[in-house]
């Protein structure tokens, strides 16, 4: 065994001053948490000029090194795949010397350190670790060799993963696809289909309760925000209960059915949308909408399809009202303009949107399955098991 601190160099980073514009839009990678996608960091999402670099704390860190969040998203690490600058809340780690611990290997062992990263965080709303917590990270230290054929084992599974996730993006492509050939641009309406405010193409837009109820072991199931995911609702994968009281109290303002759509209106994942397809009764937080179509007018498919939108995404939410956490109110929701194509043409997206979705929940269950077996690999590699 042996602490991080004694193999690696740790380097921070730093933001140039945001007020002047020569420091910013230059041909430099300026990256921060919100680049952290993947175990790969290829692109951000800001780029520097030299002059901002050389008048700030950052420095540009090379192609091939080890960066890891010590504020927000604690757990995650990348490595950079091109040259780039970093911020004040990523650190660099440069191995010290490569025939005692292998890049791949210490790649895969941080991955492997995500949770006891986590719980070192402290801070009331943002959570952070210190340096030393990095540096005193216990590491074990098997032969080069074995280093690393433990770490091309854990590639080859992440690799398979990263197909199943690589799916799962492309059948979304494939319905935005479907949809834009089929209706065109939801915004721009090119094909003149007749316009409705949302809340005419309704029979109820409400949402859940603003007064969010103490969590049980058992109860009834409470969905939030964080149960809404691109490929749909996923409440079994950490599940949050209330009373049975606290039910009734909620469930007779909004009341989700089969089929309804939900609708993300507050904080960071604003604008995702996902058609419920549990039948069991369940009680929802504000943070959610609940929009139920009046299938005479418009299918749930075609809706959810239109709120997930890249494109309307984009409209609807360019002026959210809120300052520490921005908000789409339920009148703006309403007011939201949806052209409207026959319900023949939408019934015959649902079709396609339907097929998709199966295909998709199969890819997901599959997913789910090897994001266990690869922490299960992890683990058995770092406890000299595998």
């Amino acid at each position: 065994m042996a602490r991080l601190g004694e193999l690696v160099e740790i380097k921070g980073g730093g933001t140039p001053s945001k007020a002047v514009p020569e420091y910013w839009g230059g041909e430099i990678p300026w990256a921060s948490v919100k680049d952290f996608k993947s175990s790969i960091l290829e692109f951000t999402a800001d780029s520097i000029t030299e002059l901002g670099v050389k008048n700030s704390a950052t420095s540009v860190i090379p192609a091939g090194t080890i960066v890891v969040p010590t504020r927000m998203a604690l757990g995650k690490v990348a490595i950079t795949a091109v040259d780039m600058a970093i911020n004040q809340d990523l650190k660099a780690l440069s191995i010290i010397n490569e025939q005692v611990l292998n890049k791949g290997y210490l790649l895969r062992f941080l991955e492997s350190q995500a949770s006891e990263i986590e719980k070192q965080g402290k801070g009331a709303t943002v959570k952070g670790i210190t340096l030393d917590v990095l540096r005193c990270l216990e590491i074990p230290l098997p032969p080069l060799a074995e280093q690393k054929r433990i770490a091309a084992i854990l590639d080859k599974a992440d690799a398979l993963r990263r197909k199943r996730q690589q799916a799962i993006e492309l059948a979304d492509q494939f319905l935005r696809s479907v949809f834009l050939d089929m209706f065109g641009d939801p915004i721009t309406n090119p094909k003149g289909w007749e316009v409705r405010k949302l809340i005419a193409l309704c029979k109820k837009i409400t949402d859940g309760t603003h007064h969010s109820p103490p969590i049980v072991e058992e109860g009834v199931p409470y969905i939030t925000a964080k149960h809404l995911k691109k490929t749909g609702l996923e409440f079994f994968a950490n599940p949050w209960f209330v009373s049975e009281q606290s039910h009734k109290e909620i469930f007779a303002r909004c009341a989700p059915n089969k089929n309804d759509v939900l609708y993300i209106k507050d904080g960071a994942t604003t604008g995702l949308a996902a058609i419920n397809e549990y039948d069991f009764p369940f009680s929802m937080l504000s943070s959610l909408a609940l929009l139920k179509p009046d299938y005479s007018e418009i299918t749930s498919e075609f809706l959810c399809m239109f709120l997930n939108h890249p494109r309307t995404k984009q409209v609807l939410t360019a002026n959210m009202a809120g300052a520490a956490i921005t908000r789409l109110t339920l009148a703006k929701i309403k007011d939201v303009d949806v052209p409207t194509p026959s319900l023949n043409k939408q019934q015959e997206f649902s079709m396609i949107y339907r097929k998709v979705r199966e295909t998709l929940v199969r890819i997901n269950t599959s997913a789910e399955s090897l994001d266990l077996q690869f922490k299960s690999l992890s683990q058995q590699a770092f406890s000299g098991k595998l």
